[in-house]
């Protein structure tokens, strides 16, 4: 792609391409955007670059030569990247006219090369900086057959229209406005999903002795510089002067839970202690980095630390895992774990990182759980295990994670009075499962493509009344429902029946009740489902009790009218 782009534009400078998740970017130093009939364009040459069949061609260069070369040919970006390099020799690729500063490897030649497609273009700062130059960054992908690439680009057309901005205007679950940034305003229809949400994540909970708290949201600096967050994470926090004193509103509610555990006396028996916090929380996202309900600045989270003796820790962690399976299973997605270790800046001892990292490994293990290792990437107090879930469209997202941390219960003196009579250090883990209600639900509106499950769905049917006249049952009907406690609308607009049940549709209600004459007489709807199946006559006592068997389960498909 950069020797097509030099060919169409030959005081173009390259600055870097690497290879992404499912394609790649090169970034050109270029006055001008590209367009879509630029794009096209290179799209071609680049063909004829295949065609040529050029041998791709290694060469080694001492660092020095290689600054140089690049620095006569005026590659400044180039040069920048070697001069930041500490090697003593760098590797160079030829193919045709064409010379560029790579690590490799390479495919043999540009013949081997076929299943490829540009697809968009943007600016992007120089390394990511605004300080820097503003170049021009083109997007592409490129699969071993055509086939796995005609699957790719379908998965992206998918997402298109799954998009859950888009989705969240046509379903008004959400809006975002400037005047909040990163902020979303729930909508009633979006508000009912948080709120199904939570009571899931209640009822869970409740059932497993989590006990549930609140904490304040903006904080006193002084508890987060005993915590460490001061140091290791101001820079992600907003902070504000009051009174001449600097406080924080908390990105994370953990620090403030030890609080919670520290405000009495607590014995060996009183382990483990559960403590659900589903507070408010903010971080000071760049403004760039900001992207619907993936990326924000106020969120809420399914938050709760777990305080546990020592000999209790492998158990806590195990019983976390399969929860984190068994909530992922009512909403169709599927898991997949990462162990991330001690990161280069890190408070505790080797021993403290060592018992924690082995405790996540163990449960890992004795769940049977296949992991990848992420050495390096746990957090500044301890290790964890971060969970992805791959959606409909076959995409991976982290959601959970579970951390193991010795470090804060050391720094806010935390204690317990052991079987010996003697005070022992608890084990905080911090665990979140559905994360940021905010992400989850953007996941779930792309995941769904809008078409939730009918638990989750903010309205779960809709009465259609064939015509005026029918408007005395259809109002009997919506009444039944909403006494079954069923999210119902009644839709009495002088429309024709077609147009109602179109509209109906697109608006992804699960269930259309179709009341005319007969079933006005019989005591009947005609039922429909949002997937176009008419399921024709049906009682309206057996709509309720289903209704209210298939939300009280949280069936995952539609079953109403179903023998």
């Amino acid at each position: 792609m950069a020797q097509a782009v030099r060919r169409l534009h030959p005081g173009v400078k390259v600055a870097i391409g690497p290879a992404i998740e499912d394609g790649f970017y090169y970034d050109f130093d270029k006055p001008e955007p590209f367009t879509p009939e630029d794009l096209a364009r290179i799209e071609e040459v680049m063909r004829e670059i295949v065609r040529a069949d050029h041998p791709f061609e290694r060469e080694e260069m001492d660092r020095a030569d290689a600054i140089r070369f690049f620095g006569e040919r005026g590659e400044r970006y180039k040069v920048e990247i070697l001069e930041g390099l500490d090697v003593p020799r760098v590797s160079l690729y030829r193919q045709g006219d064409f010379v560029d500063l790579c690590r490799g490897p390479h495919v043999t030649s540009t013949g081997a090369i076929r299943a490829f497609k540009l697809l968009s273009s943007s600016g992007a700062y120089w390394r990511g900086d605004e300080r820097n130059p503003m170049l021009q960054r083109i997007y592409g992908t490129a699969w071993l057959t055509q086939e796995e690439l005609d699957k790719h680009l379908w998965r992206l057309e998918e997402a298109k229209k799954r998009d859950h901005r888009k989705l969240g205007r046509e379903l008004d679950l959400y809006v975002f406005h400037d005047v909040a940034p990163g902020a979303p305003f729930w909508l009633p229809n979006g508000w009912t999903l948080v709120r199904e949400l939570e009571r899931f994540v209640r009822e869970a909970l409740d059932a497993r002795g989590y006990q549930e708290v609140s904490t304040p949201i903006l904080v006193n600096r002084k508890l987060w510089e005993q915590s460490g967050h001061w140091e290791h994470y101001a820079e992600n926090m907003f902070r504000l002067e009051v009174e001449e004193q600097a406080f924080g509103l908390k990105p994370m509610n953990c620090p403030e839970s030890t609080l919670v555990y520290r405000h009495a006396l607590r014995s060996y028996r009183d382990l483990p202690l559960r403590f659900a916090d589903m507070g408010r929380l903010h971080r000071n996202e760049r403004s760039g980095t900001l992207a619907g309900l993936f990326r924000v600045r106020q969120f809420t989270q399914d938050d709760a630390h777990i305080y546990c003796r020592p000999d209790q820790l492998q158990d806590e962690i195990t019983a976390l895992l399969e929860l984190v399976r068994e909530w992922y299973k009512i909403f169709s997605l599927e898991p997949f774990f990462k162990l991330s270790t001690r990161p280069p800046k890190s408070l505790g001892t080797d021993e403290q990182w060592e018992v924690a990292e082995r405790a996540l490994h163990d449960a890992l293990l004795a769940d049977g759980l296949a992991y990848d290792l992420n050495p390096g990437d746990g957090t500044f107090y301890g290790p964890k295990i971060d969970v992805d879930i791959l959606d409909a469209l076959g995409r991976r997202w982290q959601i959970a994670t579970i951390q193991v941390d010795f470090q804060q219960p050391d720094r806010f003196a935390l204690e317990y009075i052991g079987s010996d009579g003697q005070a022992k250090r608890p084990v905080m883990v911090h665990r979140a499962i559905v994360g940021s209600f905010e992400r989850f639900i953007g996941i779930l509106v792309e995941h769904y493509a809008g078409a939730f499950p009918t638990w989750l769905a903010p309205v779960q049917a809709r009465v259609l009344p064939v015509s005026e006249k029918h408007q005395e049952y259809g109002r009997a009907v919506h009444g039944g429902l909403r006494a079954a406690r069923v999210r119902a609308e009644l839709d009495d607009r002088n429309e024709k029946l077609g147009y109602k049940i179109r509209e109906a549709q697109l608006r992804k209600v699960p269930y259309m009740l179709v009341v005319g004459e007969r079933e006005s007489q019989s005591g009947t709807v005609s039922l429909r489902h949002r997937t176009g199946e008419d399921l024709g006559a049906v009682p309206l006592d057996r709509v309720l009790t289903d209704l209210a068997r298939e939300i009280g389960t949280r069936a995952s498909s539609l079953t109403v009218g179903r023998s």
